[in-house]
């Protein structure tokens, strides 16, 4: 069976979607995945992948190409031509399906299964109903499951990535504790100096700290390490962060890619999580995790990337103090 897996938004969303991929990898004599430039390099690191596709999609992101940029016959005719018998598309839950399914059934594929709240008309053979509240990873199993995709005995249903590369190259020997300042929304973020001093308070308890970073987060991640946290702002691939995520004992992050990044490679996360989200569809999934933050302020539920509510409630109230007592927890709890 030759079949596709669609999930078009950013790298911990296709993160997420790797349980799925590895049921419908069970069945499949050839995977490929469609996603966008933002999920390819996740994409590229996922267990049961054979091949990936790299689309825009003029419905996805916060800068989407126009339908012309996008080139919509381009892609139909690639996917036409690879002739996939079964396509599995996945969305959050404030998402719909039915554009990209649209597409596929133009490019001939006979057989489609997504969630969809909307009437999918002939657009999907599969139409499943998430179950309310449902983490984002198991809505995804679900709608696998819905298509015939189940889980081989023994898959635990966790995310996980291929190996990756030994990192104590830039990590150096022994145990270590990662902090990620970065998120991809400001209203998700913890202030700078905030992350600044936890890593100072980190480094006063006795932990040897790791600060971590994209290219475009460098002064972030200069200001956060000071002169006490070894800084990787703009030197890790996202498979090298894989590795040093892999050798620390916990992250601390917000409701960003990293954060599910660690989980795919077993490793506690203390959550730095704005409601803006909800928790229970969106937190670290499948490790022990500490989550911080009112999940009751009057952003919850908004999507908002800009905080609406002044002073940033959500996250101001969690001290320093907290991540590290956080910390401790964690590792308390892994010894």
């Amino acid at each position: 069976m030759n079949v596709l897996v669609v999930r078009l938004d950013s790298f911990g969303d296709v993160l997420l979607a790797g349980p799925a991929v590895r049921a419908a990898a069970a069945r499949a004599s050839h995977l490929t995945f469609l996603c966008g430039p933002l999920g390819e390099p996740a994409a590229r690191m996922l267990p049961g992948v054979d091949d990936v596709i790299v689309w825009q999609a003029p419905w996805e992101g916060v800068q989407p190409p126009t339908v012309e940029e996008a080139d919509v016959p381009g892609l139909i005719g690639v996917l036409r031509a690879r002739a996939y018998d079964t396509a599995l598309v996945l969305t959050s839950f404030h998402q719909s399906p039915l554009p990209a399914a649209l597409l596929l059934r133009m490019a001939g594929v006979a057989r489609i299964g997504a969630d969809s709240v909307d009437h999918p008309g002939r657009l999907l053979d599969a139409r499943h109903q998430r179950l309310p509240g449902r983490h984002e990873a198991e809505a995804a199993l679900d709608v696998a499951a819905a298509l015939g995709f189940r889980p081989k005995a023994g898959d635990d249903g966790r995310l996980r990535v291929l190996p990756p590369p030994d990192t104590t190259a830039l990590t150096g020997n022994g145990p270590y504790v990662v902090v990620h300042p970065g998120a991809s929304a400001p209203a998700r973020s913890w202030g700078a100096e905030r992350h600044a001093e936890a890593v100072q308070l980190l480094a006063d308890a006795g932990h040897r700290v790791v600060v971590t970073g994209g290219p475009a987060e460098t002064d972030l991640t200069r200001l956060v390490s000071g002169d006490v946290a070894i800084d990787l702002g703009g030197r890790t691939s996202p498979r090298k962060l894989a590795g040093v995520l892999r050798g620390a004992d916990a992250l601390v992050s917000a409701n960003t890619g990293p954060a599910h990044l660690a989980t795919a490679v077993g490793t506690p996360v203390v959550s730095l999580f704005a409601p803006v989200v909800p928790a229970s569809r969106w937190a670290p999934y499948g490790v022990p995790v500490v989550l911080l933050g009112d999940q009751q302020a009057e952003c919850a539920g908004t999507r908002a990337r800009h905080c609406p509510v002044p002073g940033h409630p959500c996250l101001d109230g969690v001290t320093a103090h907290d991540v590290v007592s956080a910390v401790h927890k964690l590792l308390k709890e892994s010894a």
